[in-house]
């Protein structure tokens, strides 16, 4: 008899455990039910939603998609598997502290145990929200989360290095504010040196998420001794699964050849970890 699904406090408090172990995990961003269950029979321990892998599955860009949108995409990844699943809820759908309220409320209700909110716009000509209005949004999300009855992972975001306003010492502060705000993980996507890495882990005290998708990516060892807790990975995986198909097409295209097939995963291996 198969046991029965984890309840949604059990993940959340899998989730939160992951964060101490004794070396940082690996938080793989699916972009659909497949590759989640696929992702999830490899053996790694949780997943996380990417907002550019999910806007590219509905064929748009980044930050483009609906509130409503997201939170369909996040229901297909928490459905598919029994792993606990963090959400990139981008800045929270608005700018104003009740999108971000409301938007947690219903990631919430859709199954995530975690997510990131990030401090960026939307707007390239003022791509960073002010620096309290930055905190207070924060605040208003670690409001909702700690009113919940299990342990979400709130994890706030400082966007200035991949936003065009590359100041470590800003990028420090906030995140430093966002701590004592009552974040759980903090996180500036964009980092490019292990020295940059270290610099942010020792500026805090909660765990530190790196975004391992650099073109010469760092490894588990180098992260760890950096004093990282969790490494993701942004859009690569769904970006690795496009560059085969892409040179799938090209092959069939212009050599009328299709050598990828016998290399490509079987029926039979798919199958394998799809549920019956």
């Amino acid at each position: 008899m198969p046991s029965p699904s984890p309840t949604q406090t059990e993940k959340a408090a899998r989730f939160r455990d992951l964060h101490a172990g004794p070396v940082p995990f690996v938080i793989p961003n699916p972009w659909d039910g497949g590759s989640a269950r696929l992702l999830a029979a490899a053996g790694f321990q949780a997943l996380a939603t990417s907002s550019w892998a999910a806007a590219a599955s509905y064929g748009r860009r980044d930050g483009r998609l609906l509130r409503s949108e997201a939170m369909a995409h996040v229901r297909l990844i928490v459905e598919a598997t029994d792993l606990p699943v963090s959400g990139d809820l981008e800045n929270g759908f608005g700018p104003s502290t009740n999108d971000v309220t409301q938007t947690l409320q219903e990631a919430a209700a859709a199954g995530l145990v975690g997510a990131s909110i990030e401090d960026a716009t939307g707007d390239a000509h003022s791509p960073l929200y002010e620096f309290e209005h930055a905190l207070d949004r924060i605040r208003a999300a670690v409001g909702v989360v700690r009113a919940l009855p299990f342990p979400f992972v709130l994890t706030a975001r400082a966007e200035g290095l991949i936003r065009g306003r590359p100041d470590l010492g800003e990028i420090i502060r906030r995140l430093q504010a966002f701590e004592e705000a009552g974040a759980d993980v903090l996180f500036a996507p964009g980092l490019k040196d292990l020295a940059s890495i270290e610099t942010v882990c020792r500026s805090v005290s909660k765990p530190v998420n790196v975004m391992n998708a650099l073109p010469q990516p760092f490894t588990i060892d180098q992260l760890a001794a950096a004093g990282v807790r969790r490494i993701s990975l942004a859009a690569s995986l769904y970006r690795k699964a496009l560059t085969g198909v892409q040179e799938a097409a090209q092959e069939m295209k212009h050599s009328g050849t299709f050598s990828f097939v016998p290399t490509s995963l079987t029926s039979a291996e798919v199958n394998g970890f799809l549920p019956e």
